[in-house]
């Protein structure tokens, strides 16, 4: 609250009222740039949305006067620490299924999990390398070449690609020359110190990158979908929560879809909701397609 003082006689009661107007004026404009909230909203999100999401954030942030920490660690990390409490008002998920196992258990509390977007698995080399292309038949064929992948225990990105080689592979894990990494970003590292020749990644996260290349699409392709989720979450804290909703309506506005494409994002099948969490099947190995 600011405090006027009348003016004295021989005060000159116009500069008075420009002093008056010029101070309600501050204050109505150091009113506009403080945040509504006290504490910043707590989102959760895996690494591979770090690109995207700190371009996407600060748009939020000055829209709505809203502050907004992101919390990047692997969806299954962010699932169990859900399941115990942990002050987590957003999750998004490398995995709508993810999503989906909260509200299944009454954790979510906007409804149905949301699809954010959707990407690919893609095999890729170094973009220096000397060779050609690797093809995914001579990649996990031939034992010769070093390849990564994630790691099923770790993170859903790797039970996803554990899932993927399965179908198409199933006697992939007796191949030699394996290495297992957390997440694409751990592989795309092992691949630019030389440690391996090729990985199985997320195509959102390398599309853009000038140190790999993408060589070979296939078997997966556009094919098989990966499906990234969010929701608002129940342990979402009551005085963010109008915030937080705000936020996850944010995420599917036509204007964060095109971003997210500029990210190598695929955009979500509409309407963005989804029922079941299995993986779209794929042709197999003996149909050449």
């Amino acid at each position: 609250m600011i405090g006027v003082l009348l003016p004295d006689k021989g005060v000159d009661v116009s500069m008075t009222k420009l002093v008056i107007a010029a101070l309600v004026g501050l204050a109505g404009i150091v009113g506009m740039c403080e945040p509504i909230q006290a504490e910043p909203l707590t989102v959760g999100a895996p690494p591979s949305l770090r690109a995207a999401l700190q371009e996407i954030v600060p748009l939020f942030e000055q829209e709505h006067r809203a502050a907004v920490s992101i919390v990047y660690t692997p969806s299954k990390t962010l699932l169990r620490q859900i399941e115990k409490g942990a002050p987590i008002d957003v999750f998004v998920s490398a995995g709508v299924e993810e999503v989906e196992h909260l509200h299944k258990k009454g954790l979510t509390l906007n409804g149905a999990p949301r699809v954010l977007a959707q990407t690919s698995l893609v095999l890729v080399m170094s973009a220096d390398s000397q060779t050609t292309f690797v093809s995914f038949g001579d990649a996990l064929g031939n034992h010769a070449p070093r390849i990564a992948l994630g790691d099923p225990e770790m993170s859903y990105f790797g039970e996803v690609t554990a899932r993927a080689l399965s179908k198409v592979y199933p006697t992939y894990k007796s191949r030699t020359h394996i290495l297992y990494a957390p997440h694409t970003e751990d592989i795309l590292d092992l691949i630019r110190m030389g440690k391996a020749d090729v990985g199985l990644v997320y195509r959102a996260n390398v599309i853009n990158s000038g140190e790999v290349r993408i060589s070979d699409e296939i078997p997966f392709g556009r094919d098989m979908q990966i499906q990234f989720g969010q929701a608002v979450v129940s342990t979402c804290r009551a005085s963010l929560r109008t915030v937080a909703e705000q936020f996850s309506d944010f995420l599917t506005t036509p204007r964060i879809l095109r971003l997210l494409e500029k990210y190598g994002f695929d955009a979500p099948p509409q309407p963005m909701r989804r029922t079941t969490g299995s993986i779209p099947s794929m042709p197999s190995k003996a149909s050449g397609k």
